[in-house]
Parts: structure tokens; sequence; C-alpha cells
């Protein structure tokens, strides 16, 4: 990745969910090109597949809420990094959402960091310098209108990054988030066509730019490597400024 050393991640097992589109896609790619060896995790075949072919590259095409996932990870040696990324949106008022859109965001928001670290946790202990990244959003940090779920979601999910971070420091695994502001990606595409909206969003970052998937990978790299090796239970804010005011 620009910017960094190409032999950065040299010689590290790295897994990303929600690695076929998006801010995943491009946090897998970027550790590719950063000398990592990387699994690629995602629902989506054809989207796995469309990722460039590396020698580092393992492609794992599954349900990151299945306990065939999970058994899957407790099977690995060794992983050096864990980028738990996979997430969903349910947006709409609070008195129009369903327990069914409760549920799905609780599941892939909630449960499955927390189910995937876990089971991940042998193969991350046994590195002796792993680091866990918890893709997060500023939404974790205040309130927005029609977003109850999603802001519940990763407010858990900060919580989550802190205890985390002081449990398993004495295995040597450091543990922080990321919460980018609005990126345009195939979930906030739709969103973002809406002129009201879009100005909305605009005018709520100081910077007046959404931030790039490139931005959001970039962060992910520093605090996969040891360039962060100090830094656990912290957050780093891609966020142009939103949070500050």
């Amino acid at each position: 990745m620009q910017g960094f050393d190409s032999n950065l991640l040299r010689g590290r097992k790295v897994l990303v969910t929600g690695a076929g589109r998006g801010i995943g896609r491009a946090c897998a790619e970027a550790a590719l090109g950063c000398g990592a060896r990387v699994i690629a995790v995602a629902r989506s075949r054809p989207d796995l597949e469309s990722l460039p072919d590396s020698d580092g590259l393992e492609r794992w095409v599954a349900d990151v809420t299945s306990q065939q996932f999970l058994a899957r990870l407790g099977e690995l040696d060794v992983l050096d990094g864990l980028v738990n990324n996979a997430g969903t949106n349910r947006v709409g008022h609070m008195a129009e959402q369903s327990e069914q859109d409760l549920d799905a965001v609780i599941s892939l928001n909630i449960r499955s960091p927390w189910l995937v670290s876990r089971a991940a946790l042998p193969a991350l202990a046994r590195s002796g310098r792993a680091s866990v990244v918890n893709m997060s959003s500023q939404m974790g940090h205040v309130g927005s209108p029609r977003r109850t779920l999603y802001c519940m979601s990763k407010h858990a999910v900060e919580g989550l990054t802190r205890a985390m971070a002081v449990e398993l420091a004495e295995r040597r695994v450091r543990v922080n988030s990321i919460a980018p502001t609005f990126v345009e990606t195939p979930l906030t595409a739709p969103m973002l066509k809406d002129p009201a909206f879009s100005a909305f969003v605009l005018g709520m970052i100081p910077m007046r730019k959404l931030a790039t998937t490139d931005e959001v990978a970039a962060a992910c790299i520093y605090l996969l490597s040891y360039l962060s090796g100090s830094t656990t239970g912290s957050c780093l804010k891609v966020d142009g400024g939103w949070t500050a005011q």
C-alpha cells in the first residue's frame, strides 16, 4: 500500500471478514500489498474470486455467523491479525423498525465480532504479537436520526474493543477499533444518491469530504503492524472531524 513498506506485514497471517467488497476488500488488498498472508472471508464467491490472485491469498466463502466458520477458525494454528469488518445496517425511524431488523443488526454487528474473536483467540494467543481490529464507526461515538440500531451496535463494538484490550493484554493480543465516517461503498452508495442526505452528511464533516476505502485500510494496516505496538484499547477515527464537534 502506498506509504507503507511492502514488507511491513511480512510473515504475518491476517484474516479479514467481509473482504469481498468495500472497506473489507481494501483492507485485504492493503495487507497483501504489505506482505501478509491473507485469509479473505465473504459470503459471495464471485466477490472473492474477483480479488487479484496472489500467492499469499486464501479465499474462504463463509457466513461469519455460522458454526461451521467458527469451527474452522478454531482449527487455525497461528493468526497474527484479525479484522472484524463484516457488518450491516438497517436504516429507519425507530417506530418503523421490526424485531427482524433488530436481530439482524445485533447478530452481525455485535454477536459476530465477539464470537469470531473468541473462536480465533487460541490462534491469536499463539502469535505473541497479534492484533485485532474491530471495524466500528463514527456512529459508535455519537447519535444520529434513523440509526438507532446501527448506533447501538457500534457503541457496543467500542465497548467490546476496550474490554477485550484489557482482558487479552496479558496474552499479547492488542485490540483496537477504527471509526470511519461515511465511505462510498456498495452499502452506502444508494443512501448517498439522495441529494438531501448527501448534503446532510457533508455538512456534518468539517473536511467536507467522504472518507475513502484506502484511507480506512491505511488505518487498519497501522493497527495490524508493529508501528502501533503499544496501542491497545484505542479507537482510530477516520471521520473528517465529525465527532470532534
